[in-house]
């Protein structure tokens, strides 16, 4: 079953601001307080990120 999320588009100050699926915005905002990293097998179902099974944080280093 595939989850259904009406889009709609807004013209405001030149940006495009769009309607997500709380998942993606969850995921988003995961990301951004990730800042460095990978991750690993992401999980998609129904068109959602459901789940990543290994994440990876780089550590560098400088001289």
């Amino acid at each position: 079953m595939a989850h259904q999320v009406h889009r709609q588009d807004f013209e405001f100050n030149s940006h495009r601001l769009i309607r997500i699926h709380h998942v993606w915005y969850s995921f988003i905002k995961y990301c951004e307080a990730l800042k460095y990293g990978e991750i690993e097998k992401l999980k998609i179902q129904d068109g959602l990120p459901m789940l990543a099974e290994e994440v990876k944080k780089k550590v560098k280093f400088t001289e």
